[in-house]
């Protein structure tokens, strides 16, 4: 699995650029970005080809290491929540998280997107503390995003679904 992170999220784990992995762009890549609501950090995690999101709020640095375990269980309980099964969106093994820089600008524009969302629903609820992350999550999944036509994340990994037969 190839998570792609942002400057942002790099500098938050303090990995250098020439550390990175270089592998080819994939459907199956994972990207993660760091954001800031109501002051605090916050993860957003989205897959390359469905822009299936997962939000995590409120985290620290500490909490992502080891990273692969945070990330993969994030990811798993947030497919899990929604009847999906854990490999529907390719492999994920936190041993094998390979950390590299973002390839598509096309998905961190969508996440700029989802970012936007997430702060407007923040602010319309008074604040982090009065939001649920994981209703957030399932909200963004919910949305329609112009990827191949309109379609929401959910209806993009149903398509994955049905063209791979699982």
């Amino acid at each position: 699995m190839t998570l792609r992170l942002t400057r942002k999220a790099l500098a938050l784990l303090r990995i250098g650029v020439g550390t990175l992995a270089d592998p080819p762009p994939s459907n199956d890549d994972w990207y993660m970005n760091l954001l800031w609501l109501d002051r605090r950090k916050c993860l957003l995690l989205t897959h390359a080809e469905t822009l299936f999101p997962v939000f995590v709020a409120d985290v620290r640095a500490a909490d992502l290491r080891p990273l692969g375990s945070f990330i993969v269980g994030k990811i798993e309980a947030e497919l899990a929540f929604e009847g999906l099964p854990t490999d529907c969106l390719g492999r994920l093994e936190p041993e094998a998280i390979r950390v590299a820089k973002t390839a598509s600008r096309s998905v961190l524009g969508f996440m700029n997107e989802m970012a936007f969302y997430l702060d407007s629903a923040v602010a319309d609820a008074v604040g982090l503390g009065s939001s649920d992350s994981s209703e957030l999550s399932r909200d963004l999944r919910r949305r329609l995003y112009n990827r191949d036509g309109y379609a929401t994340p959910l209806e993009l990994v149903a398509r994955r679904l049905s063209r791979t037969g699982a």
